[in-house]
């Protein structure tokens, strides 16, 4: 009843919407189900990361919540028509979106303009004329651009409807359009998958992203949704899921992220099934154990170090022995070894640490062993800080080779700063083996690797 009082209220004031729309009843909130609209899976970290965090507002209602994956062109339509509570769709506060109302500003991200590197990059928006330049319609980006075009009128760009921002990044790599407009993170994120992306400059002021509901929106949801946000504010649970989804992007050199993928092209697929063997063996992501193996060997069988840790997998000699290793140059010995040593690692350690948490510490145990880990987590635990989370003990770990404060604990020295660029890396090839598509097939030496690399 409340939302046909609502829905019929708007009708009278004189708004578009259609009558028929009243007939389509939303759940009230209330009752234990919260409807949200979120970004389509292709958006990539956004979609996950805004996902996760309005499911986390769903249980601090005490309801299932249920996710409308819709373009950022529908976004205002779908919420005026009643057909969601609310959009978790990173929307730019400051944009009047459909005449919405939104809530606090839980992200701050510069908007650029991205050219390919090949040619000169573009140094003002004067410098964009004649260019191709495109953009996701609905998006931050196009809020940002109508706002620079207030200042520049000159400035041109072609708005597209049903795309997402990385194939309009994609675009921009193989030369198709000359700029698009992206925030920061999706162009930390694009450059791992196209190493010839530049930033060519920042667009206006940057976006304050939040949360979108209707303009009638029950005032009970849009205060709880603003408590919801001071509460994982203040007790780090947004920091961490920024971290979680963000933290790693930028990690690798455009030089890295090229090699990769014209190794994953030339050398992964003859490794491939070793790697989904070991993954069933020990129930884990063969993807994962693959980008292990690239930070270790970049996926060389042979690899030697000069400290004799040898392998796919870069097994110590008393790894190997532990694990029953007869011959670490053997690539699939080396990376079944090497994924059942990551589970003893992850087994070791305290129920209460949780994923993804508890995979990002085993492998900071892998490149360091458990005991340094254990020390760092220590080092986080005096500093009042939480020992169970990356987040906090990634910023402790470095110091396990500063004498005044190795030399006080249990283990002693450790390059742990090593660590936390090892994890931090893997995350990063983790995430690009994760846009592979299943059937990813060798490719000849001499082949363009570009070639062979596609996404989802």
């Amino acid at each position: 009843m409340r939302n046909l009082i609502r829905c019929l209220r708007t009708v009278l004031v004189g708004s578009s919407l259609l009558l028929a729309a009243c007939s389509q009843q939303l759940p009230d909130w209330r009752d234990g189900k919260l409807v949200a609209v979120v970004p389509e899976i292709a958006q990539g970290a956004e979609a996950e990361f805004e996902r996760e965090l309005v499911t986390l507002f769903g249980q601090h209602l005490h309801a299932a919540t249920v996710l409308i994956p819709k373009a950022p062109e529908e976004v205002g339509q779908t919420l005026n028509e009643h057909h969601a509570h609310l959009a978790a769709a990173s929307l730019r506060s400051d944009s009047n979106v459909a005449a919405l109302s939104f809530s606090t500003s839980y992200q701050t991200v510069r908007e650029q303009i991205i050219c390919n590197s090949d040619n000169k990059l573009p140094k003002t928006l004067a410098d964009l004329a004649g260019k191709k330049l495109t953009v996701v319609a609905g998006s931050a980006q196009e809020a940002a651009l109508r706002e620079a075009q207030v200042k520049l009128p000159s400035l041109q760009f072609q708005v597209r409807n049903k795309i997402a921002i990385k194939e309009l990044l994609q675009e921009v790599s193989e030369g198709i359009s000359d700029c698009t407009a992206a925030n920061e993170l999706q162009f930390f994120n694009a450059r791992n998958y196209y190493p010839n992306l530049g930033a060519a400059l920042n667009i206006g002021s940057p976006s304050k992203l939040a949360w979108a509901f209707p303009r009638d929106a029950d005032p009970a949801l849009f205060n709880e949704a603003q408590a919801f946000f001071e509460r994982i504010r203040h007790d780090g649970t947004l920091h961490r899921l920024l971290d979680r989804f963000y933290g790693h992007s930028d990690r690798l050199a455009p030089a890295d992220s090229s090699l990769f993928i014209s190794r994953i092209a030339v050398a992964l697929p003859h490794y491939r099934h070793f790697f989904e063997e070991a993954a069933k063996i020990v129930n884990e992501d063969w993807r994962l154990l693959a980008a292990i193996a690239y930070q270790e060997s970049q996926w060389d069988p042979l690899a030697t170090s000069f400290t004799n840790v040898r392998g796919m997998m870069m097994l110590t000699e008393e790894t190997a022995d532990r694990m029953g290793v007869e011959n670490r140059l053997n690539a699939r010995e080396s990376i079944i070894a090497g994924a059942k040593y990551l589970a003893l690692l992850k087994e070791q350690m305290p129920d209460r640490i949780l994923e993804p948490d508890r995979t990002w510490m085993a492998l900071a145990a892998y490149n360091q062993g458990y005991g340094h880990l254990e020390d760092a987590r220590i080092l986080t635990q005096r500093a009042g800080q939480n020992p169970d989370r990356w987040l906090d003990v990634k910023k402790w770990m470095p110091l396990l080779n500063q004498p005044g404060y190795y030399e006080k604990l249990k283990h002693g020295y450790a390059r742990g700063g090593e660590a936390v660029i090892l994890v931090e890396s893997i995350r990063s090839y983790y995430d690009i083996l994760k846009q592979l598509r299943p059937e990813q097939k060798p490719a000849v030496e001499d082949d363009d690797p570009y070639q062979s690399f596609s996404l989802l």
